[in-house]
């Protein structure tokens, strides 16, 4: 039995992970796809402390040698539920069950994607899903922010603020997030609204996007934007499904958990960290300082045992 299980390899999950092992506990981490998380996506991190540039997989690869380096044991596997009573909870993967006193759910949340072909292969290349993170490689450029939401505004308004030209497509025919947002836009002269437009294609010589096509939802025009880069900001999807009877979701699927990561459950000792739960920002320094406080709480509530 391990002191605790942290499910999930991005930035909350090996902060956990590190902070738990220098509390002297013994620690699995247990992921299903790669190390990093989400931030192994982008090309370029430039607000992280400490490092002035550095590439999300190059980050993601500091963070797991350094808890490995404490002796951090990964597991390669698919979580699909937690059980267990206090003091002794069971983590069920694919390949067999894990034991632990405590856990920490770290699973964080994947962007909503168009769904187009060469999405991926355009990802980090023109194709971005954080203004907050890459707007400033489009300083004086021509982007696109897709979505109508208060994410896809707030965004909008941050790279209008340093973008040539900034156009916001929205599939429905009114932007749905607040009304404040919408008339700062309004007035910035190098921003224009598409309505009930959707993108219907990505173009791009297969290293770099250089425009978009959009298809009118009324008429079924087609029309080209030529583009620098293009912002996909129609909300995110947390992977919390395997949990929804140990914790509390709230209706978007997130754990209803707040600053101190201790969520709604009916199994003492499991915690949440990251993206995965109910928060108002989402970047890694946040998803870090998560990781710190589920890892020294889910120490304090192992040491009660």
């Amino acid at each position: 039995m391990y002191d605790i299980i942290v499910i999930g390899a991005g930035p909350a999950g090996l902060t956990a992970a590190l902070y738990a092992r220098r509390a002297e506990k013994t620690v699995l981490v247990i992921e299903k796809e790669s190390f990093g998380g989400q931030i192994t996506h982008s090309p370029k991190v430039e607000n992280y402390p400490g490092f002035v540039s550095i590439s999300g997989s190059d980050l993601g690869d500091k963070m797991l040698e350094h808890a490995t380096e404490l002796g951090v044991e990964i597991e390669l596997d698919t979580v699909t539920g937690i059980s267990g009573e206090r003091g002794d909870l069971t983590v069920t993967a694919d390949g067999g069950e894990f034991h632990a006193k405590s856990v920490i759910i770290a699973t964080g949340s994947k962007h909503r994607t168009l769904g187009l072909p060469d999405e991926e292969l355009y990802t980090g290349e023109g194709v971005s899903y954080c203004a907050v993170c890459d707007g400033a490689f489009y300083k004086d450029k021509t982007v696109a922010i897709v979505g109508g939401g208060n994410s896809a505004l707030q965004e909008a308004v941050l790279l209008s603020e340093s973008c040539k030209w900034v156009y916001v497509i929205q599939n429905l025919p009114y932007l749905t997030g607040e009304a404040s947002l919408a008339q700062i836009l309004e007035r910035r002269t190098n921003v224009s609204v598409i309505c009930s437009h959707t993108v219907t294609e990505l173009i791009g010589d297969g290293k770099t996007l250089s425009g978009i096509k959009i298809k009118n939802a009324d008429t079924e025009a087609v029309s080209e934007l030529k583009l620098d880069g293009v912002f996909v900001a129609i909300g995110q999807v947390p992977e919390n499904g395997p949990f929804e009877s140990a914790v509390t979701l709230n209706d978007y699927g997130y754990i209803e958990a707040d600053e101190d990561c201790m969520p709604r459950s009916n199994l003492p000792g499991v915690f949440a960290a990251g993206d995965c739960r109910t928060k108002k920002i989402r970047q890694v320094a946040t998803a870090v300082a998560d990781g710190a406080v589920a890892a020294l709480a889910a120490a304090r509530f192992i040491d009660t045992l």
